[in-house]
């Protein structure tokens, strides 16, 4: 098997790339954030706040999360719920950074991203994949974009969202990023031998087919 581990900050394409990758290259595509994302939305639907590290790891007990695929697309069930279209929001962007730092919902999430990647050619993105979840991965990439292109991007999906702006999604990436490269679980850093790949100036078209030269690469030497 081959898993292809993607890491980087919020907002630098991390999802948007590898789908299209995935979908090119026949892998699975397994977005690790989205499970953080439906653990922060499962809190915040039960009104547990995203700082109650106790009461986030009392409510892991109840809670089951897996990954299906319908149409070829990855879809999120958290609680027998497909929350797939409701864990996109700020609100739930910033909670998933925050429980994305208690050890427990890590270890939580842990075992099936082992599981999936054990069993498929994977693309698996996230912020630790490289670094603690797929430590062996054949390919590590380390995705980045300056935080106020990334801004510029998120923007431009959210665009006509009541009280969004600009400003308020930059703020959001630099708090975030803040976030998650000081949390002492875990944080984002590139592995050591992850290739870096900056996207500030680069067209979606342009990384998805640097990405791909480099899985076949990859594909090559592993044969």
């Amino acid at each position: 098997m081959i898993n292809v581990a993607i890491d980087g900050p919020a907002g630098a394409g991390k999802s948007s790339i590898a789908k299209a990758v995935a979908k090119d290259t026949g892998y699975i595509y397994a977005d690790t954030g989205a499970l953080y994302r439906s653990v922060a939305y499962y809190m915040i639907s039960r009104n547990i706040s995203p700082d109650d590290t106790a009461e986030i790891i009392a409510a892991l007990d109840g809670l089951e999360i897996s990954l299906t695929y319908k149409d070829g697309q990855q879809r999120v069930i958290a609680a027998g719920e497909d929350v797939s279209d409701k864990i996109r929001t700020p609100e739930v962007s910033m909670g998933a950074s925050k429980v994305s730092a208690v050890p427990e919902v890590r270890t939580f999430l842990f075992d099936l991203q082992k599981k999936i990647a054990a069993e498929n050619n994977i693309i698996m993105d996230g912020r630790d994949i490289g670094t603690v979840v797929l430590p062996d991965a054949q390919l590590k990439i380390f995705l980045t974009a300056s935080a106020e292109e990334r801004a510029r991007r998120r923007f431009a999906e959210l665009e006509g969202t009541e009280g969004v702006t600009f400003e308020s999604i930059l703020a959001d990436i630099i708090k975030r990023d803040e976030n998650d490269m000081n949390r002492a679980v875990s944080p984002l850093k590139q592995a050591d031998d992850a290739v870096l790949v900056d996207t500030t100036d680069m067209t979606i078209e342009e990384v998805i087919t640097l990405l791909e030269k480099m899985i076949k690469e990859t594909e090559e030497k592993e044969s």
